[in-house]
């Protein structure tokens, strides 16, 4: 039996395609008790009929769901929980307040954390600092790391990744390890994980590890939209933003940004998706609208043929997911999902008392279906094993303390470890 924890969530108010918290006074989460899958398919309706944010997914009779609600649409959806007769309650009122104590705690980490000398993969490193890091790494790796400059972002920022190989990617007996993060601008907590995963591999690796450097080859893409992840950063009002920071006018003169976990082509824009721009859900106006997907679609068809492992990082929830998002299932489901409860359980065996155990299942299964994300064309395209990981949130959503990261890069690391080495035995014997 799976003990749920109440995750603590912080957010802000939507305005603009994004949340912004100046206008935020007045916001609320509150928690939905779920009694079946037909009170999660109602709030996947309402959150697309009213763009409720949701900032935790239920599970029925087990773990709450836990939703923004706005000033604007409080009444209606309280409302129609009460018809529905699904019990809810308050569960953070003053969210405002709430992300600027959050603020003062990540800059208090910053300046105690510098002052020591803290390496990237121990804080919540900027876009410049990211790719200071790559850079250095791989000037000082040269037989070991290449840097890419995959290309650029909407507002002109390069898109990196490194590419971590004994052999230079020429021994096509080896299986490629693609992972990405930071594909949802406010989920912090994912790049530090791959920076860490650079950390093990080429500064840090252990005896116990060299077979993942010798039999894998990696491709480490640790910010996958750096323009919503620098505008995380300007201040506490801009800290829950989601999506890009693109500009369509001919789609809207006011509403910026697409979810890329929306923005991939398969059975893109059908379901699970809004067509208000200004929604966190907004798919775009059409697939592989936005350079930073595109990115990832080009890495994925780039390496198709070796490539074993595609694990797409988000944040919260401890869960391994895997496709397809409408309820079918891919051949090798069963292999899918063995992999994927292999990682959960060696995460499971460090996690820290205030963190959920992690669950594994279809995504559309578990949740509800939806169209158009990253997990599901890495699997569509070809990659046997593609996967959503959503890590912890230690109560605090989506705003983890930086206390929690070491622990979260330790805890993930094994996790990866042990998809890669399985990974590798399925790549072996053709699978």
């Amino acid at each position: 039996m799976y003990v749920i924890s109440i995750v603590c969530v912080l957010i802000a108010a939507v305005t603009a395609g994004g949340a912004d918290l100046e206008s935020g006074a007045g916001y609320s989460v509150h928690g939905i008790k779920l009694r079946s899958r037909s009170d999660q398919q109602l709030i996947s309706e309402l959150q697309q009929s009213v763009d409720l944010d949701i900032w935790q997914y239920g599970l029925p009779e087990g773990q709450d769901t836990l939703v923004m609600l706005s000033p604007e649409n409080r009444v209606e959806v309280l409302d129609e929980l009460d018809a529905k007769g699904i019990e809810h309650y308050l569960h953070l009122a003053d969210v405002k307040q709430a992300l600027e104590t959050h603020a003062e705690e990540v800059k208090q980490w910053k300046q105690q954390s510098r002052s020591g000398g803290a390496v990237p993969f121990n804080d919540y490193p900027r876009y410049a600092e990211v790719d200071a890091y790559m850079e250095s790494i791989a000037a000082q790796y040269p037989n070991l790391v290449t840097i890419v400059n995959a290309g650029k972002s909407f507002e002109g920022r390069d898109i990196k990744y490194l590419k971590i190989s004994t052999t230079n990617f020429a021994d096509a007996s080896k299986p490629i390890y693609f992972m990405d993060a930071m594909m949802h601008a406010r989920e912090w907590v994912t790049t530090p994980p791959t920076l860490y995963s650079i950390h093990r591999l080429v500064e840090n690796l252990r005896d116990q590890d060299k077979d993942l450097l010798e039999d894998v080859d990696w491709i480490i893409l640790p910010i996958a939209n750096p323009d919503g992840y620098e505008y995380t950063h300007i201040n506490s009002s801009t800290r829950m933003w989601r999506k890009t920071r693109s500009v369509n006018p001919e789609i809207s003169e006011n509403c910026i940004g697409v979810d890329p976990n929306r923005n991939f082509d398969t059975h893109w824009n059908t379901t699970g998706v809004s067509p208000n721009p200004c929604a966190e859900t907004f798919p775009g106006n059409e697939a592989f609208s936005e350079p930073e997907t595109r990115i990832v679609r080009d890495i994925l068809l780039e390496h198709l043929d070796r490539m074993q492992v595609y694990m797409n990082i988000h944040s919260h929830g401890n869960w391994v997911l895997y496709g397809f998002d409408n309820y079918t299932l891919p051949p090798n489901y069963i292999h899918l999902h063995l992999v994927g409860a292999s990682m959960g359980s060696v995460m499971d065996t460090m996690k820290l008392p205030q963190a959920d155990w992690y669950k594994v299942g279809n995504s559309a299964m578990v949740f509800y279906e939806t169209s158009g994300s990253a997990q599901d064309y890495g699997q569509l395209v070809g990659v046997p094993l593609s996967y959503t990981l959503e890590l912890p949130g230690y109560g605090y959503g989506f705003l983890v303390p930086p206390q929690f990261i070491d622990h979260i890069n330790k805890e993930t690391w094994e996790g990866i470890a042990v998809t890669a080495r399985m990974a590798r035995i399925y790549h072996q014997s053709g699978l």
